[in-house]
């Protein structure tokens, strides 16, 4: 299973690379202002890539961050009910004599 993996990874990596080398030419992109930018094809995908997974995550920040409060919560709820009650004192009056040893 472990070679299969390795073959897996070989032959997408192949692939990406093959990709890369045949989209190899400078692109020209334009911005506001006249700033234009210059570079291979496949470096402003990766770019672009990378900056929508970063945006992804930093939407799903607020999500993750209140279920981890929730869960926080949840297992505090959860420790106070597992909890062993307080044991009471027994009234020393109820109290059986004991045995003078």
């Amino acid at each position: 299973m472990r070679y299969l993996l390795w073959l897996i990874k070989f032959l997408l990596f192949v692939l990406l690379f093959g990709f890369a080398m045949h989209n190899a030419e400078p692109i020209s992109l334009k911005f506001f202002l006249g700033y234009i930018w210059q570079a291979p094809l496949a470096l402003v995908l990766l770019v672009f890539f990378v900056a929508g997974v970063a945006l992804g995550l930093l939407a799903a920040l607020g999500q993750m961050v209140k279920l981890r409060r929730e869960l926080v919560g949840l297992r505090k709820e959860l420790r106070i009910r597992n909890a062993p009650a307080q044991p009471v004192a027994p009234d020393p009056l109820l109290e059986q004599p004991r045995d003078a040893v």
